[in-house]
């Protein structure tokens, strides 16, 4: 099983929850939560899972807490060696 660590730039206060597109070679994740009390983050993190079809116990935040600019790690879910991950990765980044 392989791990994907993926750079991500999280955009609160969004009218709708959208992943996809790049800023700064980042993944874009815009999320309808406010920068307040960890919330964006949460649903950034929820965001990412949703679009690449896993769980959202298998996406964990490794850095930026408190940034608009995080790293994430997901693991894939059963047997997938993380293929379908960094294509959906490639599919997401345009």
């Amino acid at each position: 099983m392989r791990v994907v660590r993926i750079p991500i730039r999280v955009r609160p206060g969004a009218s709708r929850t959208k992943v996809g597109g790049t800023y700064d070679d980042r993944l874009v994740v815009a999320v309808s939560a406010r920068a307040v009390d960890g919330a964006a983050t949460e649903a950034a993190l929820t965001a990412l899972a949703n679009a690449f079809g896993v769980r959202p116990a298998s996406v964990s935040l490794v850095q930026g807490r408190t940034s608009r600019d995080k790293v994430v790690e997901i693991s894939p879910a059963g047997s997938d060696d993380g293929a379908r991950l960094v294509a959906r990765l490639a599919e997401l980044l345009g």
